[in-house]
């Protein structure tokens, strides 16, 4: 979904349904405010743009991506071998959540920063 909702708003017309509530709050942008255009911008090819929007666009977009490409062979491998199914799901959780982690690391540090500055 995230792919098609990238490919049908456009940067340039800025038309995201999606706004910020963070931003609409405080005035101040988030640690994810631009991933709608920089993921929009990825599908169109400008990369470097992107970039320039958030600079975690990039390895955000890649892991929705990859877990797309996950779900369907993981799907697949999972209908065609029955006796494998067990050590498949642990795996799939093992490893997605590794990608997860990888991927979400600087957003969890952000939040974890921002509640420790509150105390």
């Amino acid at each position: 979904m995230i792919i098609a909702y990238s490919g049908i708003f456009s940067p340039d017309q800025n038309n995201y349904p999606v706004i910020c509530i963070h931003e609409k709050i405080t005035g101040k942008q988030c640690f994810s405010c631009g991933l709608s255009h920089s993921f929009s911008l990825i599908v169109r090819g400008r990369i470097q743009e992107a970039y320039e929007w958030n600079i975690y666009g990039m390895r955000v977009f890649l892991f929705f991506l990859s877990q797309l490409i996950l779900r369907i062979a993981f799907s697949v491998y999972y209908l065609k071998n029955a006796s494998a199914r067990k050590h498949l799901i642990i795996i799939d959780s093992i490893g997605s959540g590794l990608i997860f982690l990888i991927t979400f690391w600087p957003f969890l540090e952000n939040i974890v920063e921002a509640f420790l500055n509150q105390m």
